[in-house]
């Protein structure tokens, strides 16, 4: 085992700071106290500039509408999205294994009509054009897909559900709070992030903006009890959740948050989209080949990065992921089918530029130790070079 500092680089959960940490082990107190609700007054407001201004200058991007804090994980605001809008009709775009589970979960409630594109190649926008009519109600689709390290095309979709009146939900659960991310400009509905991704708070806890023409919309008493939005809603408005929230993960939030606002999202999204191209350039230095298949209106990941492995890695995949635990780092496989044919790592969190050229190394030495002639040095040369 290696006696450097144990090295997050999975895309959720990610490394939180310590002032995070800290907040977590403050004393208890009632859910229903002052002492909460000034909790969750923090974290909305956050969470309101992050919606907001995920842009490169910082412009005012969200639709009138409000931040929700949810107590669970950014599935649970997937499923309250769909239901609460109660549609009769979805069109779910499909290239990954979020976009699948948000074509399950709409599934229960709903026909679906899915857009797919085999997982990491690039969603067809004219398969989207004729799919997409006057007789849909919602449109869900994951904006940069997790599973495969793919960034999607959510404008033009968004502008095709704006032209046939759908409500367009959206999955920003590995974007939001690290790239840019339009809510208005985009015709998004309801955006859907995860606290444990590029808010670099823990997990447990989900977050959603609902715009008004949403909360117009919901149905609460179709959807699950717990998932009922329009409670949420007047519960928010007293900076309440309608039952017993976790309140250190709250507290967790509401600081992480407020340490976005202080770096900036323009600031923010230069980090990490500059981080993403030192893990791009190092490990295509070293040899190997970048998963996702592109088109014109997609793009690679900035927050996670999805890197095929090489055929006699394959053979063994374990001796791989092995030799990288070995060396006191942590990254990720593929998912379901994708397992063994992967692997994936993340600059989403509280990371500084040696751990990204640690990453970039590690994998490279687990390489050469697995049986694969990895240009070890090249690639950290690359991320090096990239992040000067």
């Amino acid at each position: 085992m290696s006696d450097e500092d144990f090295l997050l680089l999975n895309p959720g959960p990610v490394p939180v700071t310590e002032t995070v940490r800290e907040a977590m082990a403050e004393p208890m107190v009632s859910h229903r106290s002052a002492e909460f609700e000034a909790v969750y007054e923090r974290a909305v407001s956050g969470l309101d500039y992050v919606f907001a201004q995920s842009t490169m200058d910082a412009s005012k991007t969200a639709a009138d509408g409000r931040s929700l804090v949810l107590n669970g994980t950014a599935t649970m605001g997937m499923e309250a999205a769909v239901s609460n809008l109660d549609p009769d009709e979805v069109v779910a775009l499909v290239n990954g294994k979020f976009g699948r589970r948000f074509a399950r979960i709409a599934d229960r409630y709903a026909r679906v009509e899915t857009v797919d594109a085999d997982w990491g190649d690039s969603l067809d926008v004219d398969a989207v054009i004729e799919a997409i009519t006057d007789d849909t109600d919602v449109v869900t689709m994951v904006h940069n897909e997790t599973s495969t390290g793919i960034l999607n095309p959510v404008p033009p979709v968004g502008e095709l559900a704006a032209e046939h009146d759908a409500y367009f939900v959206v999955d920003g659960v590995t974007s939001i709070g690290g790239d840019e991310f339009r809510i208005d400009d985009w015709n998004v509905d309801v955006a859907v992030t995860d606290t444990q991704k590029a808010l670099a708070a823990p997990p447990g806890i989900s977050a959603m903006y609902v715009t008004d023409r949403a909360i117009d919309a919901f149905d609460g008493d179709r959807a699950p009890f717990y998932e009922d939005l329009d409670w949420h809603v007047r519960k928010a408005a007293d900076n309440q959740t309608p039952f017993t929230s976790a309140l250190p993960l709250f507290r967790g939030l509401a600081v992480a948050v407020e340490q976005i606002e202080l770096e900036s999202m323009p600031a923010r999204i230069r980090r990490h989209r500059h981080f993403a191209a030192a893990f791009r350039d190092g490990f295509e230095a070293m040899g190997l080949s970048l998963f996702p298949q592109l088109n014109v209106d997609s793009a690679y990941s900035n927050t996670v990065t999805a890197i095929s492995l090489p055929e006699v890695i394959r053979d063994d995949p374990d001796g791989f992921f092995d030799a990288v635990a070995a060396r006191n780092v942590s990254i990720s496989g593929g998912q379901a089918h994708l397992g063994g044919e992967i692997f994936r790592v993340s600059n989403m969190g509280e990371l500084e530029p040696e751990h990204v050229v640690r990453g970039v190394r590690t994998v490279g030495e687990a390489l050469v130790e697995a049986g694969f002639d990895a240009a070890v040095e090249a690639g950290v040369t690359a991320a090096t070079d990239r992040l000067e």
